[in-house]
């Protein structure tokens, strides 16, 4: 990382691709990611890190792109909703088919933020108890589905361990 003034030079790679940007010092990860390179799935809801819909992996870790500054991801690894699926023919991969085959999910705006946590919670643990789902996304807020095609939805993708995320 590269100060000038208040520009910061920053080096991610961003769902396998190497980018690089000069931004404002105070820009946050959620700005980098929606503003700068153009990946609008990343949704941005109370900008307080407390509805979770901002949720992003950095390094393998969930983090709340809100919150965190681009400068901060310098030299990390970024994985956004956008990277989940296949890259190349575009399909789903196995979370997000099990999630669409339990109905999860109802108007989408929590969603980016519960598949990446989602996808943090199964590649520590494969296998998770219900209790251990609940525990993983009760950081994240949902005002319409009541979390239970949420937590089944994440339970089926567990099921199947050949091709869970």
């Amino acid at each position: 990382m590269k100060e000038s003034s208040t520009r910061v030079e920053v080096r991610v790679s961003v769902n396998g691709r190497d980018r690089f940007a000069v931004v404002e010092a105070r820009r946050t990860l959620a700005e980098l990611l929606r503003e700068d390179l153009a990946l609008t799935g990343t949704h941005v809801g109370c900008e307080h890190g407390v509805c979770g819909s901002c949720t992003v992996l950095v390094d393998g870790a969930s983090a709340r792109a809100c919150l965190t500054l681009a400068a901060r991801v310098d030299g990390c690894t970024v994985q956004t909703i956008e990277g989940l699926g296949d890259a190349v023919t575009g399909g789903m991969n196995p979370l997000q088919q099990a999630c669409l085959e339990r109905h999860s999910f109802q108007c989408g705006f929590c969603t980016p933020g519960m598949l990446m946590v989602a996808t943090e919670l199964l590649a520590e643990n494969p296998n998770p108890s219900e209790a251990e789902v609940r525990e993983a996304i009760a950081g994240n807020l949902c005002r319409c589905t009541g979390y239970d095609s949420i937590v089944a939805g994440i339970l089926h993708a567990a099921a199947s361990p050949l091709e869970s995320p």
